[in-house]
């Protein structure tokens, strides 16, 4: 990787043999995460790769999905149906199907804010009886991009251990259990683990991590996204074992979850999480790794090289702008 990033967008050509193009082996792209941080990934690496798997997150409680999992008994769909939509193409027929998975019925009745993605999804796992072959059929049906693909097969729960609930007990440690308190909580999450336990790892997401060149943890909602994860038994330890290189790619700001966290604190979670976690690359927005003198002692410990880059969207918000991530990606994976 080059000291500079290539400029936003950039791509690097390929070589050409007496003036015809020669075709270069992409790399195989492993991405974890849940939700629009997954799906800002999967918009930038959809332009360097199409060797790409999406490993999502199955313990959204909240909303239409949680509905669905709770009617039906299902995984909850909202998060792979995010990251199906990011793997829609460029072109006008994969912006208008990306458009549909995403659109929310608008009711007052039972059908109300149920987006059609998940209600598409939800019906064919019922009717195939395999959530991989239905997810399988509604990329090919979109077109997309790369492989969406569970972490576990089961739906999960998260528990969180969180400092701060109580005004008159400041220091007592309380449990928040389910995805959407744990997100929204006023408190200081400390710590989270899965319930199952121990639960059972989709089968071709271990598949995919092991065969991979790269794989992505991050960006996105530290302690519901990115950490649960590491808590998968098999997927964990695939993760860990496998001989793909390893990137971690850190956040725009501490929010939410991690609100008035540091860069380092992120980092420090995620191995008192996993703490067999090794990693090559750490990859930071400029702007907050800025802030933050730790940082790179931090990066060293778990053995990776510390990227910086802008990486932020032009208008302010806290977003990755796809071109940037894109840009940083082929540069650290040598695209």
């Amino acid at each position: 990787m080059s000291d500079r990033m290539r400029a936003p967008g950039a791509v690097r050509a390929p070589v050409r043999l007496h003036g015809r193009p020669l075709v270069e082996r992409r790399p195989a792209v492993v991405a974890f995460g849940g939700g629009h941080g997954l799906s800002a990934s999967l918009s930038a690496l959809r332009r360097v790769t199409d060797r790409l798997t999406a490993i999502v997150t199955v313990a959204d409680d909240g909303g239409s999905s949680g509905r669905l999992r709770r009617e039906l008994g299902c995984l909850p769909p909202g998060d792979l149906r995010m990251a199906l939509a990011a793997l829609c193409g460029d072109d006008e027929s994969g912006r208008t199907w990306a458009d549909v998975l995403q659109y929310r019925f608008q009711s007052p009745g039972p059908l109300g804010d149920h987006a059609i993605g998940n209600l598409l999804i939800a019906g064919l796992w019922e009717r195939l009886g395999d959530p991989v072959a239905g997810l399988d059929m509604v990329a090919r049906l979109l077109g997309c991009t790369g492989r969406v693909l569970p972490m576990a097969s089961v739906p999960l729960e998260i528990e969180a251990d969180v400092i701060g609930l109580s005004a008159e007990h400041p220091d007592e440690v309380s449990s928040v259990r389910g995805q959407a308190r744990v997100a929204k909580t006023t408190g200081e999450v400390c710590s989270v683990h899965l319930l199952p336990e121990d639960p059972p790892a989709c089968p071709e997401s271990v598949d995919a991590v092991l065969a991979a060149d790269w794989v992505v943890l991050g960006p996105g909602s530290w302690f519901t996204s990115v950490i649960p994860h590491l808590l998968v038994p098999q997927l964990a330890e695939a993760i860990e074992t496998t001989s793909a290189k390893r990137v971690l790619v850190l956040n725009l700001e501490p929010a939410e979850e991690t609100a008035g966290f540091s860069a380092a604190k992120h980092i420090e979670l995620l191995a008192d999480h996993a703490p067999k976690l090794r990693l090559d690359v750490v990859l930071a927005d400029s702007g907050f790794a800025s802030e933050d003198p730790h940082l790179p002692a931090w990066a060293d410990s778990l053995g990776a090289e510390l990227a910086l880059a802008d990486l932020a969207v032009r208008d302010g918000s806290p977003r990755h702008d796809p071109l940037r991530l894109a840009s940083a990606y082929a540069e650290i994976m040598g695209v």
